[in-house]
């Protein structure tokens, strides 16, 4: 077996396609993998969000960049220890928002110009909160709309790490979570080195949630396409 203690994983576009269900496939892969593995979660939404699109499947998870912590045990199931939330300067984040859309011609949108989440995290929807899908998806699949103005938004919302998230939006995160911050908390506390946790994720590119663990000491298998995830890894169960 490899040099590994732990498997962390990224979960839409690395296990499922984004925001469905896991697989049976996905589902027997991890089967698989916790027979030789600690199995761990490393996700951008909240802990119960993932756990219910994992199909409930029994492991740990890293929710909302390492603000959250969900612990799996047979005895008591999933239950969240750690539940951080950061306060928003409303006011202030709004009328940033306002001048990146004056400044990019982003003036135009549906719904609402930014989207609050409990944690403290932000979406910033060029199109709106209320855009229709089909206006989202067409946006910028490549990401390289966003890509081209991802500094000037970095800069503007200083107090946050920015991502680009889906294929219209951007993912504002309070500093200094963001998944390698998550990753090594959790090695701390486990007591195992970074070499020792093994991430999979498929957004390792510019600007995308899983570069800091990609540029970091922790070994990373990139994903281009959730499908092939099970044939990647599949050096993991060879003696």
């Amino acid at each position: 077996m490899q040099p590994y203690q732990v498997i962390a994983f990224d979960l839409d576009g690395t296990l499922t396609q984004h925001k469905s269900p896991l697989s049976a496939e996905g589902r027997l892969l991890l089967d698989r993998l916790s027979a030789h593995y600690t199995l761990l979660m490393a996700g951008s939404g909240d802990v119960l969000r993932i756990f219910n699109q994992l199909g409930r499947y029994p492991l740990d998870i890293i929710g909302n960049y390492g603000m959250q912590f969900g612990k799996w045990e047979e005895a008591a199931g999933l239950t969240i220890l750690r539940d951080e939330r950061v306060p928003c300067d409303r006011t202030a984040v709004l009328e940033t928002a306002r001048q990146l859309r004056q400044k990019f011609g982003w003036a135009e949108y549906w719904g609402d110009s930014l989207e609050f989440h409990p944690s403290g995290c932000l979406t910033f929807p060029i199109l709106g909160t209320a855009a229709p899908l089909e206006e989202k998806l067409r946006y910028d699949p490549s990401r390289e709309k966003r890509r081209a103005v991802y500094r000037a938004v970095c800069e503007a919302f200083d107090d946050y790490q920015v991502f680009i998230g889906g294929s219209s939006s951007f993912d504002l995160v309070p500093r200094p979570y963001n998944k390698y911050q998550a990753l090594a908390a959790y090695a701390d506390a486990r007591g195992c080195r970074h070499a020792e946790i093994l991430f999979v994720g498929d957004d390792w590119g510019p600007g995308g949630n899983d570069e800091p663990v990609y540029r970091s000491d922790f070994p990373f298998i990139p994903i281009e396409d959730y499908r092939t995830t099970a044939e990647r890894l599949d050096f993991l169960l060879r003696p």
